[in-house]
């Protein structure tokens, strides 16, 4: 393997570094003597879940970044609203959350093995490894010893979009300290499972106001995007009902992990914006054609980048609470937290 260019190379170093002080607040096997089973029991609950639905490790991807990404991966995705709050999950970004039946039986396992132990936060954070392993990637070691917060508000819920530059991507992953490396990387999450039209459809006829479709677009793919996707109005109030296609389109599966995420990016044959538009980056383009012709570092670099996700804004120690059930506190109240923002 060439060396890496020495930029991309300084990157990858302080990404590296960055990892390793995150995580110190957490530990491998954290439950190794409270419930030995819990890494185990999760595992099982997955692949029950996987057999039945082999797209299921992209919902859960999804749900593990959506939950990390507003307060912190401490659950409160999880967190059902109440007479008087709003939770994440009715956020419109949210309501195509899969995996949550997935969590729920994985705790109830879990609290029937040895109650009050193990967080749902971890849960989260431990099936989306394990969905990743079960459709070709690695089954990273994860710290775990995350606790479950109080406070989920729909207010709150400001994700990456797909229309979103590359660097309006990197400002909004910088605000949770992952980096340029990190968000190339993630999105590499995009070659296993499912899309709906409305994240995609402003490119196939109306780019920018243009009233063309992206000039980006493979002409090779543009025409079976069009016949998927017609140019009806979407809204978030319809999606369970609008069409869907494979989110990596040229590889005609939800469950292949790899890196031809990558060599679509490079041939423009992906369906989101964000995601082409790492081919016009000078760094994140670099690292795309590396990715492409090194599969083992990109593998690598995914695990190592999920573990950083998985440290984002942890509550560990006495902070948050352990929670018997996933949907709501234990004390059955959402906290309303006026914190300025």
């Amino acid at each position: 393997m060439e060396p890496l260019c020495f930029p991309l190379f300084l990157l990858l170093l302080l990404f590296l570094t960055r990892a390793a002080i995150a995580s110190s607040s957490l530990r491998l096997n954290f439950y190794n003597e409270s419930c030995p089973r819990a890494e185990l029991i999760v595992k099982q609950v997955v692949l029950g879940y996987f057999l039945r639905d082999p797209s299921i490790p992209a919902g859960l991807l999804r749900l593990h970044f959506h939950d990390c990404f507003i307060r912190g991966c401490d659950a409160s995705i999880l967190l059902d609203s109440t007479d008087d709050n709003v939770a994440e999950k009715e956020a419109p970004p949210n309501l195509t959350i899969r995996g949550l039946d997935l969590i729920d039986d994985a705790k109830a396992a879990l609290e029937a093995e040895c109650p009050h132990v193990v967080s749902c936060a971890d849960i989260i954070a431990l099936a989306a490894r394990d969905g990743v392993a079960l459709v070709g990637g690695e089954e990273y070691k994860l710290p775990t010893g995350r606790r479950d917060g109080f406070v989920s508000r729909m207010a709150d819920v400001r994700l990456p979009t797909p229309s979103f530059s590359v660097e309006a991507a990197q400002a909004a992953f910088e605000r949770i300290n992952l980096t340029l490396v990190d968000l190339t990387t993630l999105l590499g999450a995009h070659s296993i499972g499912f899309c709906h039209c409305v994240f995609f459809i402003g490119r196939l006829y109306n780019f920018k106001n243009t009233g063309f479709a992206d000039p980006r677009i493979n002409p090779t793919i543009l025409e079976f995007l069009q016949q998927k996707c017609p140019p009806q109005v979407i809204t978030f109030d319809n999606v369970t009902r609008d069409p869907k296609l494979f989110m990596n389109p040229e590889s005609n599966s939800s469950s292949s992990f790899g890196n031809s995420f990558y060599r679509g990016v490079l041939e423009q044959k992906v369906l989101l914006g964000l995601d082409q538009d790492l081919a016009f980056t000078d760094l994140t383009e670099k690292l795309v054609v590396r990715y492409v012709e090194d599969r083992s570092l990109f593998m690598s670099q995914f695990s190592a980048s999920m573990v950083r996700l998985g440290n984002v804004g942890v509550l560990a120690g006495t902070e948050g609470e352990v929670r018997l059930n996933c949907s709501k506190t234990n004390n059955s109240t959402v906290v309303i937290d006026t914190e300025l923002n």
